[in-house]
């Protein structure tokens, strides 16, 4: 079972696609979504769309990183090739998946699995997830939920 609204967020630090070294707080709203595999459909949908909301999460505070078990290198490749703007998370051991305990697929990939932390600890998770919408769908829970607003 992977962590549940309540729950301290974890410590975690990985390289991103620029091979920076990135360990977010979690006290700012933060979307972490774990997804299987770069250049995949599903995943390619939903870090698009993650890209799409991208401004307006940053008007409404909100990080977003994506984590998957593919390296630095595969990373900087798919964020190349999609345009995306936002941090990819390298978790090449899971050890960022074990900090969430999301579940390992049996093939080894993460399964898709979205937190939204804030003030230290986990908001809300989503497990199951549709990659199609599901950036817009966070988004309107954590507005809905008055965890984050929107500039007039």
């Amino acid at each position: 079972m992977p962590l549940a609204a309540g729950d301290d967020a974890p410590t975690v630090t990985a390289r991103n696609q620029d091979g920076e070294e990135v360990s977010p707080a979690f006290e700012e709203p933060t979307v972490v979504y774990f997804y299987p595999k770069d250049d995949t459909p599903g995943c390619t949908v939903e870090a698009n769309q993650f890209q799409r909301e991208r401004e307006t999460y940053r008007d409404a505070g909100v990080d977003v990183y994506g984590v998957s078990r593919d390296d630095v290198d595969s990373h900087e490749s798919f964020c190349a090739s999609e345009g995306l703007e936002f941090d990819l998370l390298a978790d090449p051991d899971a050890e960022i998946a074990d900090a969430f305990d999301v579940e390992l697929r049996d093939s080894g990939v993460t399964t898709r699995t979205t937190f939204l932390l804030a003030d230290g600890e986990v908001q809300a998770v989503y497990e199951g997830v549709d990659p199609d919408g599901h950036a817009r769908e966070v988004l309107l829970d954590a507005l809905d939920d008055g965890l984050v607003t929107l500039p007039e």
